[in-house]
């Protein structure tokens, strides 16, 4: 009969065997998966995670994302409702409107207004500008606040026919001034919706 000392060392014994194949089964190092084979649900993982880990700053987060500035009611003139606009579009990406008259080909309006954009851009305004028809053109802002100085600049100019800012249509300095004028601010509004979902587009693709 064996010894109680004996049948412990074998008990001892298979338990070492034991444990040792489990552990080497359990650390042996997984297939790392090549970037390349990634899926879409694997990309959007990888996306959370960093997000996760990183700290974004207020800056760096889309637009929507952004906590919008106070506004400090103090300073504004409620004899100007401008001012409060101005205020309220501070930060924002903004959209001007803007025709060309005289009649232009899509060429003409690309070289007139490129000459507005580079003086706007000297006087230090970070604008975007994209050709939405033959006279027509959108100056994207990324502070909206500066938009009704860009309007004032703009409506200035010998061929600017008019400018749109915020539904608002300002007369430019070769503006018509006729009885079709409500007419075709009507149809001017209904073209810059359309414009502007082009112009975004095109932003988001840049």
């Amino acid at each position: 009969m064996a010894s109680p000392v004996s049948c412990r060392a074998v008990a001892v014994f298979l338990f070492l065997i034991l444990f040792i194949s489990v552990h080497c089964t359990d650390t042996k190092p997984k297939k790392k998966k090549d970037i390349r084979d990634y899926n879409d649900a694997d990309m959007a993982r990888l996306l959370e995670e960093w997000e996760k880990d990183d700290d974004i700053e207020e800056g760096d987060l889309p637009e929507h994302k952004r906590s919008p500035p106070p506004i400090d009611f103090s300073k504004i003139d409620a004899s100007k409702p401008e001012d409060l606009l101005k205020m309220s579009k501070k930060g924002k990406t903004l959209m001007v409107f803007a025709s060309v008259s005289g009649n232009p080909t899509e060429k003409e309006t690309e070289e007139i207004t490129s000459l507005w954009q580079g003086s706007l851009f000297n006087a230090n305004f970070d604008i975007q500008r994209f050709v939405v028809g033959s006279n027509r053109v959108i100056f994207m802002l990324r502070d909206g606040s500066y938009a009704w100085e860009v309007k004032d600049f703009l409506i200035a100019q010998d061929r600017c026919e008019d400018v749109t800012v915020e539904g608002q249509v300002y007369p430019g300095k070769a503006g018509k001034k006729d009885d079709k004028g409500k007419e075709q601010n009507e149809t001017k509004k209904k073209g810059d919706k359309k414009a502007a979902n082009r112009a975004n587009k095109s932003k988001q693709e840049l």
